[in-house]
């Protein structure tokens, strides 16, 4: 068994190989090729906690997994992190646990590189400039994603708490100089999403977070953060008004984000809206970006079949470099 630390993964793991496996992930769950369970919650009531345990097997790879995901509020008093993760991975083919991995950083990990895959499909070519809404903590890997698939000059940064922006900007200019794209905190999310390019929202907020009626013909947008029916990111127009809309899993996205709940439930969009699951883009199946004029919309809640292919990738490559701490029960 290998253990594996965020320090390990980040050695040896890439956000180009994250986006590449999600990819892979994706293509591998439209077609039918995956079992990803429904996800099992049991409440901790003394600490008002929850954990979440997220099984999936891929065939393709003879790989399964379990990553498990525990909310416990009030382990801030303690000092502890509120939203711990540990991934486990089993060998498919003999059902041992063969590898065990911080689960955190590989959530970051693979829904930043969801929406890079997703803008990597649908965006134009010649984006140039960049919004993200949005400054917690899956927002670093959301921009080294967009940064990664396009080369932009300009990301605007828009958070509600503007210091916290303009520290957010302040880090990850530093982390990302490498790009040479110019990182600016704006007063609002108008400001962030005129004229741009790709957008990108990754907020928990219950309300819209920018006007659709701004969004430019041609942009690109993620829905990234809405993750429970009484969430919603996304304001009913730019909805209405997106050419295309994909989703990592159309069934998850449905049955879980406000973004689309919302709307189908008030009768303001029906489902011959949507145009279908971002996989069936990467097999052929359905068509991406066909024009400049195009905008494309991509929402993702996120599955377990991203978790167990891109774990199993970062194991495969951890071997190969004699990357980890080896265990045994013995």
């Amino acid at each position: 068994m290998l253990l594996l630390t965020k320090k390990d993964i980040k050695r040896i793991f890439s956000m180009q190989d994250a986006v590449e496996a999600d990819k892979q992930a994706f293509r591998i769950y439209s077609e039918g090729g995956s079992v990803v369970p429904l996800r099992v919650n049991i409440g901790a009531q003394n600490y008002e906690g929850q954990t979440l345990f997220m099984p999936g097997y891929v065939g393709e790879l003879d790989s399964m997994g379990v990553k498990i995901v525990s909310i416990f509020p009030h382990n801030i008093e303690k000092g502890l992190p509120t939203v711990p993760s540990t991934m486990v991975l089993l060998d498919g083919t003999s059902g041992e646990v063969c590898c065990i991995m911080d689960g955190t950083y590989l959530t970051q990990l693979r829904t930043g590189a969801a929406a890079g895959a997703a803008t990597d499909l649908l965006a134009r070519s010649d984006a140039k400039i960049g919004a993200l809404i949005g400054t917690g903590g899956q927002a670093i890997t959301q921009l080294e994603a967009m940064l990664t698939v396009r080369n932009l000059t300009e990301v605007r940064v828009f958070s509600t708490n503007l210091e916290r922006a303009q520290s957010f900007v302040a880090r990850m200019q530093g982390e990302f100089a490498n790009y040479g794209t110019v990182l600016r905190a704006v007063t609002t999310s108008e400001e962030a999403i005129t004229n741009a390019d790709i957008i990108t929202a990754v907020t928990t907020s219950q309300q819209p977070v920018f006007n659709g009626r701004l969004v430019k013909a041609g942009a690109h947008i993620n829905g990234v953060g809405s993750f429970m029916p009484n969430m919603q990111e996304l304001d009913d127009y730019i909805v209405q008004r997106a050419d295309k809309i994909f989703f990592d899993s159309q069934e998850a996205v449905l049955a879980e984000s406000g973004d689309f709940i919302i709307p189908l439930t008030q009768g303001t969009i029906n489902k011959d809206k949507f145009t279908g699951e971002i996989g069936k883009v990467i097999s052929g199946i359905l068509p991406g970006r066909e024009t400049p004029e195009e905008i494309t919309l991509f929402k993702t809640v996120g599955m377990a079949v991203l978790d167990v292919v891109t774990a199993y990738q970062i194991y495969q490559k951890a071997l190969k470099q004699d990357i980890g701490q080896e265990f045994l029960f013995e």
